[in-house]
């Protein structure tokens, strides 16, 4: 009777806790790892059929947390996370890992090295998050959030509005406190996009950070895991058990010791890189945000960051070369099951096959990349050498120019309603720069335009993910802004002008 009785008031807690305030409770025994996760599952059965946020729970997550229990009665837990709820994209290696795919669906890989890491501190593994399938690399008219195996992840804000992708599942789980954190994987946007469009903290960090060891991968120059959570000290607890090196991912090998930042905005130094008029609500709750930086202390100054366009320009077939070598060297480091496919032909062949993988929009990128150069040709190293070094140009000079702790800019414009025809409306997306430059980006809730988030995105230098961690921490104290969503089925006729 306890137990129902506390699951059941733990229930309506969880939104607004943190990890911190969750250890302080388990630590004095007010409830249990088990009640904590227990909970979470509950939530998960209750909302998840309307928002399609979780692909599968883990049948071992309660023996993980009764043997929390015992560390937590004994009083050595292992740190932070031990105890903690943790959801996982489900391009993460661990138990049945799919990438969305249903030629994947029996595919059991090893844990990814920061399962393992996850699994050490005592983290709870509830299952696996729904995503846009193969992490939005398939199709040139992908709907974001939509995959096979889960079907489309709805925003828990407006249920029949997108979450933005790829790692849609992890955001909207969060957002709706179906976990504690999740671990998203992102290329380009994916993690501080849905962290933008559903309301939540998203840190992408600096490649390299965290390893990608059994991370079924887009691009090896790009990819990177990073935690989404709904309060920012829960994003850099969980970043902390992340980090480190692995020394089957070479990108690791030169991660500097960590080094604390103080949560303030006093004497800051921000660029704003305001992207204006693409959206009038985002415009409008971005100049809010300023008020609220310029009020705490900061100092915020427009910029504008060059070679924009040739960045962008080149990124795209840069990744189809490095999707196609990338794949095919996991897909042969990780046989999937009898039958599932060998290589990227050999998946395009499956889903032409299939009778669900093409309903709504077809396999175009994944033809392009095999027909591709392979990543021995010189256009495509000169190319990739080149908007690399751009990228970080673009981001070092401008900091350097303004004498800037980091710059600022809109994470996503509303979210757009659903429609496979008509694809993504991603009119608004500043993840470019620092995910071709392989730098940290932290996407933090800066306000709402109608019932929908809006998020400002922090970026700065190579491995400077601490920096932009605490300016985002100082942002949210200043500027407390988000709250739970309420699963609107729609937009009522006076909210479509705000918000599309």
């Amino acid at each position: 009777m306890r137990r129902l009785r506390m699951v059941t008031t733990l229930a309506g807690e969880l939104d607004a806790a943190t990890i911190p305030r969750l250890q302080a409770r388990m630590a004095t025994g007010e409830f249990t790892p088990t009640e904590l996760t227990t909970a979470y599952l509950h939530r998960i059965q209750a909302l998840d059929p309307q928002l399609r946020a979780i692909l599968r729970t883990d049948p071992a997550a309660l023996t993980a947390a009764r043997a929390s229990d015992e560390r937590h009665q004994a009083g050595a837990p292992l740190g932070p996370l031990d105890g903690i709820p943790v959801l996982l994209k489900d391009n993460i290696g661990a138990g049945v890992t799919t990438a969305g795919s249903r030629t994947l669906r029996t595919h059991q890989p090893a844990d990814a090295f920061l399962v393992r890491k996850l699994k050490a501190a005592g983290a709870i593994v509830l299952g696996k998050a729904n995503l846009s399938e193969w992490a939005n690399f398939r199709s040139t008219a992908a709907t974001s959030g939509w995959s096979a195996l889960g079907g489309q992840t709805a925003n828990p804000h407006v249920l029949d509005h997108n979450p933005a992708g790829s790692s849609s599942g992890s955001a909207a789980a969060v957002a709706a406190a179906l976990a504690q954190v999740a671990i998203g994987t992102e290329t380009d946007g994916s993690i501080v996009c849905p962290a933008g469009a559903t309301g939540v903290v998203g840190l992408k960090p600096t490649l390299g950070l965290v390893s990608r060891t059994g991370v079924i991968p887009v691009s090896a120059e790009q990819d990177t895991a990073g935690p989404l959570a709904r309060h920012v000290v829960d994003a850099a607890l969980t970043l902390a058990v992340l980090r480190g090196h692995d020394p089957a991912d070479p990108a690791t090998q030169h991660i500097p010791p960590y080094t604390d930042e103080p949560v303030t905005l006093a004497d800051r130094r921000l660029g704003l890189w305001r992207l204006a008029g693409v959206d009038q609500a985002t415009d409008l709750v971005i100049n809010q945000a300023i008020e609220a930086l310029r009020t705490a202390g900061a100092t915020v100054v427009e910029v504008d960051l060059p070679h924009q366009r040739e960045i962008s320009d080149g990124e795209f077939p840069c990744l189809l070369t490095e999707f196609r070598h990338d794949l095919d060297r996991y897909l042969a480091a990780h046989p999937p099951c009898p039958g599932g496919p060998r290589d990227l032909a050999h998946l395009v062949e499956l889903n032409r096959a299939d009778p669900i993988e093409l309903t709504h929009f077809g396999q175009e990128l994944f033809e392009q990349a095999l027909a591709a150069p392979p990543r021995t040709d010189p256009g495509y190293r000169d190319r990739r050498a080149r908007i690399t070094a751009l990228a970080r140009e673009a981001i070092d000079q401008t900091l350097a120019a303004q004498q800037l702790d980091a710059i600022i800019a809109p994470s996503n414009a509303p979210a757009w309603r659903t429609d496979y025809p008509a694809g993504d409306d991603y009119r608004l997306s500043s993840g470019t720069p620092a995910a071709v430059a392989g730098y940290p980006n932290v996407s933090v809730p800066a306000g709402f335009a109608g019932p929908l988030p809006i998020g400002l995105s922090i970026f700065a230098g190579r491995w400077q993910d601490a920096r932009v961690l605490a300016i985002a921490a100082a942002f949210e104290q200043v500027n407390p802004v988000r709250r739970a969503p309420l699963l609107l089925p729609g937009l009522a006729a006076n909210d479509l002008g705000a918000a599309r």
